[in-house]
Order: C-alpha cells, then sequence, then structure tokens
C-alpha cells in the first residue's frame, strides 16, 4: 500500500496557486475523478499494478497537513517508506524538481507539520520548483501562478506521473536514482 500526498491549501481562492503545486499534481495524475473526504483530507484509492495507492489532498491547510497524514498513515497502517509527498519549494528554478529523503523542512511549513507529526524525516518528497525571488514569500506563495509560470509546470506534467508511477512501482531509492540523475 502506498500514500501520496499533496500539500496545497483547500478552497477556489487558493487553486492555481504555488503552494498548492501538490494538489495541482495528483488532479493532473488522477484526471476528472470523484474524491471522497476521511480524516480531513479528500481521498482517493485507486488500484496500480496490483498496489493499492491512496492519494490525498489535506484539508488542513498547508502548515497542519502532518496531522492529517498522520491519521490516514495510522489508520492504513501505511509504512514511512509507502509515503511520497508532493511540496512546492521556493529554492528551486520554476518546473525544476528534485526528489529527497532523509532531510529538514527547509523551512516548508507543511513539511514542517510532516515531520512533526511522523517524528521522522525518513519519507520521500517531490519537490517542484516555484523559484521565489521576492521578499514576501507569503504573497509570493499565496500568489496565482502566471502563465509563463504555469506553462513551464505543466511542460513537466509527464514526468512527474512518471515520478509516481515509479515510486509505486520500484519504491523511493530507485525512483531518486533514476529521476535526480537527469
Amino acid at each position: 500500500m502506498k500514500l501520496i500526498v499533496g500539500i496545497g491549501n483547500p478552497g477556489e481562492e487558493y487553486e492555481n496557486t504555488r503552494h498548492n503545486i501538490g494538489f495541482m499534481i495528483i488532479d493532473n495524475f488522477l484526471g476528472k475523478i470523484k474524491y471522497q473526504e476521511k480524516f480531513n483530507t479528500m481521498y482517493y484509492k485507486k488500484e496500480i499494478n496490483g498496489e493499492i495507492v491512496y492519494f490525498i489532498k489535506p484539508l488542513t491547510y498547508v502548515n497542519n497537513s502532518g496531522i492529517a497524514v498522520r491519521k490516514f498513515m495510522d489508520y492504513f497502517n501505511i509504512d514511512i517508506d509507502d509515503l511520497l509527498v508532493i511540496q512546492d519549494d521556493l529554492d528551486e528554478e520554476i518546473g525544476k524538481y528534485k526528489l529527497k529523503k532523509h532531510s529538514s523542512s527547509g523551512g516548508h511549513n507543511g513539511i514542517k507539520s510532516i515531520i512533526s507529526s511522523l517524528k521522522s524525516e525518513d519519507f520521500l518528497r517531490l519537490k517542484v520548483g516555484i523559484n521565489n525571488k521576492h521578499n514576501d514569500v507569503i504573497d509570493f506563495v499565496l500568489g496565482k501562478f502566471s502563465k509563463k509560470e504555469k506553462k513551464l509546470i505543466d511542460e513537466n506534467m509527464n514526468i512527474f506521473k512518471e515520478i509516481i508511477y515509479s515510486f509505486i512501482k520500484d519504491g523511493s531509492d530507485k525512483t531518486m536514482n533514476r529521476y535526480n540523475s537527469r
């Protein structure tokens, strides 16, 4: 069983904002589906290559993502090695990505919350660049993507799908080795 978490904020006012890149990638991966609600998340269960996969979008807002993730993992007895979190990354160029495991939050409050709730940094993260060159971080991450930025993100959606499929099939280490070397 795998758990894939997209970090973001619920509500129409946050759609297509930089902080919601995790929600956007999950929505792109799944296509048009109907989410269910459980443990303060919107979730979708899907079988892929014989593996049960839960996709969740916490409804707790970014800064409290860990609360929902922990409840979901505990209830379904999901191992930390079977967790992939998709997040925005202020330090990476727009649309670029990197996979990380065993690392700090890097100042991302959603990741801080997950680390605190799980009492571990040992989970895989797909960090997608949103490239902050502004002083006001809060306004920036809650701002909408420009057309140019959205185009750069959209150009990489297929690679994000490949990464998710690789994680489901091969796990975190093989996925990191395969995609961090590109």
